[in-house]
């Protein structure tokens, strides 16, 4: 049991001999810093303790409940971890901009998706935002701009969001996309960024800024909480500026 920043008791259990060392993440997840026993912590606990056979299905249930798990300041470096692909442009977005799975592309979706923020000399300066699913679907059309909205694809989505509040299940990644599409088609490479981040507020969307050493465990595809995920610039993208790199696995599947 821990105290949570807002006060909260969380209930998390032991993993083997370790107590989680936890507070709760803004505007929601869980921020685990480290283990503690009755002898010296291993410096990488995310395998050591957390992700060892006999525990990690209990991580992966904790992931699956909390949306997302932050795990601060290990000292990792798993053969598994492959570095993160796709890069934006000034004048283009690259689809990792926009809220996604992974592995939409494909028949079926990974059930945790883990980034991290190796230790490395450069900072990443570049944010990614975690937000619930379909909130992130709701937050795109109730923030797209009128000349999105105008179109006819987008207006009966719009107005169906209107009038019941909600859409059907089956419509959200239909309804995800051609935004996506219109969006791209609609407005240049900042005007679409500044409208992500509008989309990142609507859908109050975590996006803290990275540490070194910090891995993010997202809920990607599970019967319970889902969320989505994108690279997020907070400021106009300049370009010219060095960045710390990211990598990332399914652990899940790999491990």
């Amino acid at each position: 049991m821990a105290d949570g920043n807002d006060g909260t008791r969380l209930e998390l259990g032991r993993f083997g001999a370790w107590t989680l060392l936890t507070t709760r993440a803004l505007p929601f997840g869980l921020v685990i810093h480290g283990v503690r026993g009755d002898r010296e912590a291993p410096v990488d606990w995310l395998h050591d303790v957390l992700l060892l056979p006999e525990h990690r299905e209990r991580l992966f249930a904790l992931v699956d409940e909390a949306g997302l798990v932050v795990c601060r300041d290990v000292a990792a470096a798993h053969p598994s971890y492959e570095d993160v692909r796709g890069r934006s442009s000034r004048g283009r977005l690259s689809q990792g901009e926009y809220y996604h799975h992974d592995g939409c592309s494909g028949p079926t979706k990974p059930r945790v998706v883990e980034i991290r923020c190796p230790h490395q000399e450069v900072q990443r300066r570049i944010a990614t935002a975690v937000a619930p699913f379909p909130a992130t679907v709701y937050a795109m059309l109730r923030c797209a701009p009128t000349s999105v909205l105008a179109l006819p694809e987008i207006a009966e989505l719009a107005a169906k969001l209107r009038t019941d509040g909600v859409l059907p299940q089956d419509e959200w990644d239909l309804a995800q996309g051609r935004v996506i599409r219109a969006i791209r088609r609609e407005l240049d490479a900042e005007s679409a960024r500044a409208y992500l981040r509008d989309v990142d507020a609507a859908a109050a969307a975590h996006r803290e800024a990275w540490s070194m050493g910090e891995s993010r465990l997202i809920a990607n595809a599970n019967a319970g909480t889902t969320m989505q995920h994108r690279r997020a610039y907070l400021e106009p993208h300049t370009g010219g500026t060095p960045q710390g790199h990211l990598v990332k696995r399914w652990p899940a599947e790999v491990l």
